[in-house]
């Protein structure tokens, strides 16, 4: 097998590992409805067991990058893995609304490690004249394992009475794939010998504007799939009178499916055009919740969705596009943290707002002033990051 074989075979398994992990990160989405009234909390708490996945994806952001590019990727990743094992336990034996909430917590631990070191990872093993190749496959196994882990839910739970824990069975089993491929990684340390102290990530003053014009771009784009991931089967359910866990999870599924699929069509466009195109699908997602809400149309809520798989997976693939180029490998996973971190804020904190706004005004209100605001900060963050990008 030659070289360039043995790199393109690495990373589909380093791949695998980021689509096995945002399997779990997902598929909690149909059964939000099922445990809301099972065991009885309101649509502010419901984003907040949702933002606790967030929560803990942040909190993770800010070691995992330094220490995986200090210590190598292996020793960061492991006790990743494990910590989504345990969130498969806490959401497989759900009695009470504290353990979804701690399962949700575990689980962006876990995404923490793998959209940091994973992820860099990914990029490492397709070599030096690989990079814009495995920089597209990281960010579509990601919105691939993103999509995969709704639908399996949703079908599980459409068609079992007891689905549970059946559906974190299944993931579970995944993930210990997932183990067995991250324990034959080389254990390392990719950084120079000297001493280390933990600083928050950075990166380097050169680099910074292109994770910056990744933020401004991929920010609203995952802020727009995190509602829809949130509220998205509360809409059904309640605004439009669809009670289907197989519809909500084939939602979420085909979302990221579109974030996966729009990403391969556009690898070829230079990153200022990837961000345009992002920014426009998000407003339009946008314009289609609304109309999904005020003409209690379901086909509008699931063009809002595709769109916004779309916006997101646009911004993503530029982000990642532009640090895969330009940041060099000791700085990389620090690079991702930023990266997802300026993301991820927002992506936690609007749709939590947004629930306890609904709770306050009702559904159709709240949703309707999320798509505004929504609306005018993609429109921003987008024609700053496409101007910056194409200086």
């Amino acid at each position: 097998m030659t070289q360039e074989m043995q790199e393109r075979a690495a990373t589909v398994r380093m791949a695998a590992v980021v689509t096995a992990v945002f399997m779990l990160s997902n598929s909690t989405t149909p059964l939000y409805v099922h445990w809301q009234a099972r065991l009885g909390f309101s649509s502010g708490m419901l984003t907040v067991v949702f933002a606790l996945y967030i929560a803990g994806l942040l909190g993770t952001l800010l070691v995992a990058g330094p220490l995986s590019d200090r210590y190598g990727r292996r020793p960061v990743l492991l006790p990743g893995l494990i910590a989504a094992l345990l969130a498969c336990g806490l959401f497989a034996g759900a009695a009470s609304v504290a353990m979804p909430a701690a399962g949700r917590l575990l689980a962006g631990i876990a995404v923490g490690v793998i959209v940091s070191a994973g992820m860099a990872a990914v990029v490492d093993a397709g070599g030096a004249q690989g990079r814009r190749r495995a920089s597209l496959l990281a960010s579509v196994a990601m919105v691939l394992g993103a999509g995969l882990g709704p639908l399996l839910a949703g079908a599980l739970a459409q068609a079992l009475a007891r689905p549970v824990i059946p559906i974190f069975a299944v993931e579970a089993l995944v993930l210990f794939g997932a183990l067995a491929v991250v324990w034959r990684l080389p254990a390392r340390p990719l950084a120079a010998d000297g001493s280390f102290r933990l600083r928050l990530p950075q990166v380097q003053a050169a680099k910074r504007r292109h994770v910056l014009c990744g933020i401004a771009a991929f920010g609203p784009g995952i802020t727009a799939t995190s509602f829809v991931l949130a509220l998205g089967p509360s809409l059904l359910a309640r605004l439009l009178g669809v009670r289907s866990p197989l519809l909500a999870g084939g939602m979420a599924c085909a979302m990221f499916f579109a974030a996966a699929g729009v990403q391969f069509a556009v690898r070829q466009w230079p990153v200022a055009r990837i961000f345009a195109a992002g920014t426009a699908a998000t407003v339009l997602a946008m314009a289609g919740l609304a109309l999904a809400i005020h003409a209690a149309w379901a086909p509008a809520l699931v063009a809002c969705a595709l769109l916004a798989g779309a916006g997101q997976g646009l911004g993503q693939l530029g982000g990642f596009t532009l640090i895969g180029l330009h940041v060099p490998d000791s700085h990389r996973a620090q690079a991702n943290a930023v990266l997802n971190i300026g993301g991820y804020i927002p992506a936690g904190l609007l749709p939590v707002a947004t629930g306890y706004l609904i709770d306050a005004v009702g559904l159709a209100a709240g949703a309707t002033s999320f798509a505004l605001a929504l609306t005018m900060v993609s429109l921003m963050g987008g024609a700053w990051a496409t101007r910056r990008t194409g200086a």
